[in-house]
């Protein structure tokens, strides 16, 4: 399983995260539905690199309306995805 770090996400315009990106990679960007594919059959793990020196992994949450990615820096519930650049 390799990791990938994501530095930046594409978002709708809901500001749902529709894709994760780092470029350079050969890998970016990642569709949001291939990105859970492979945290779910694991594949790949997806991760974050704050500007602070922590590190978050990206989960795949059940809600609502479907599967989404969200991370949950610091323990809160909010998707940090959104505080990425767009990609």
């Amino acid at each position: 399983m390799a990791t990938r770090y994501v530095n930046k996400s594409g978002k709708d315009k809901d500001g749902d995260i529709t894709k994760l990106c780092n470029a350079g990679q050969t890998w970016s960007p990642r569709l949001k539905a291939d990105a859970i594919y492979d945290i779910e059959n694991k594949i790949h793990d997806y991760y974050v690199s704050w500007t602070d020196g922590q590190t978050t992994q990206i989960k795949v949450v059940n809600g609502a309306t479907g599967k989404y990615l969200r991370t949950q820096r610091d323990g809160s519930t909010k998707n940090n995805l959104d505080d990425l650049p767009d990609c």
